[in-house]
């Protein structure tokens, strides 16, 4: 029991004196901690950014409509007629009919041809009915989508969420991309903090060789720099967390004057419980192997003399 105890207060004499050594160096620790932060802040922001699209594109595929169009040769009644099939669907929760008429109008009062089209000699544009389908996945939608595209009366189905599938496969491969931002400026972080620490042996080469004359194990003398790169990636993760938390600060009102121009109630999610969990603990995680990278190579190179 007193071995543990004296075990764990070592331990924690080695980590108040990391931190004591911090606050002894406040610029240089701070500038070093800023540049760690900004390193672990660019992916796990760019994450963020990555998690905000795939919600917003999950809302608009849950709102997917599709277009039918009808062959010229279907008469308006057989097209209204046809919308109220359609609409008694169990799959189907709301079906609207635009006649040829009033796509030409909309056509018209949108596009700025107005002359073009009074030169026609009769109206190009087909019925078409808007579906508004009660489903969720896209292969449920999909389905629909087939068999509306069956019916005699059907010349094309637009299935408006093919853009959206665009949009998700799109991300996968940006998902990917940040992963391998993730690795590269893991790999950075821990070459900042060797590089450190590296600087703090070399500053300390007298005291190690003193240590090591009086017998202090190199796991002894290992100790303290493991707990200061600790530090440096803990503080840096920190930082990293509340300049996410920040720059979504900034964008949030922005933001939600867009959403609102589209009458939508989406809004921007910062990182969550486990996802600052993850950065905040790799960021501990990469300064401690850091610093015993660069203990493991340098401790061994003094000896005393």
């Amino acid at each position: 029991m007193g071995a543990a105890l004296r075990y764990f207060r070592l331990h924690r004499q080695n980590l108040s004196g990391a931190i004591g050594r911090l606050l002894r160096h406040p610029l240089g620790s701070l500038l070093t901690v800023l540049v760690i932060a900004v390193a672990l802040a660019l992916p796990a922001g760019l994450r963020v950014l990555v998690n905000n699209v795939g919600a917003l594109s999950g809302t608009w595929e849950g709102a997917a409509d599709f277009t039918v169009y009808l062959a010229d040769a279907v008469s308006e009644e057989r097209a209204r007629a046809l919308a109220n099939d359609i609409g008694a669907r169990d799959e189907v929760a709301e079906v609207a009919f635009i006649s040829r008429a009033d796509a030409l109008e909309e056509f018209r009062t949108q596009s700025g041809f107005g002359a073009a089209l009074d030169a026609l000699d009769e109206n190009p544009l087909p019925h078409a009915l808007v579906v508004r389908p009660e489903l969720s996945t896209v292969g449920e939608m999909q389905a629909l989508a087939e068999s509306l595209a069956a019916l005699e009366e059907t010349a094309l189905v637009q299935l408006d969420t093919e853009w959206v599938e665009r949009l998700r496969a799109m991300l996968v491969l940006i998902e990917r991309a940040v992963d391998i931002v993730s690795a590269l400026v893991a790999l950075g972080v821990v070459l900042v903090i060797g590089n450190t620490i590296r600087l703090e042996i070399n500053n300390r080469s007298t005291e190690i060789e003193v240590m090591k004359l009086v017998g202090g194990s190199d796991g002894f003398i290992r100790r303290p720099f493991l707990y200061l790169g600790f530090c440096y990636g803990l503080a840096g993760a920190l930082v990293a967390a509340l300049l996410i938390a920040a720059s979504l600060g900034l964008l949030a009102a922005p933001v939600g004057a867009l959403a609102e121009l589209y009458a939508s109630a989406w809004s921007l999610t910062g990182l969550g419980l486990r996802d600052t969990a993850i950065l905040i603990g790799g960021g501990a995680a990469l300064g401690w192997a850091g610093a015993w990278l660069a203990a493991a190579r340098h401790l061994r190179a003094i000896e005393p003399t």
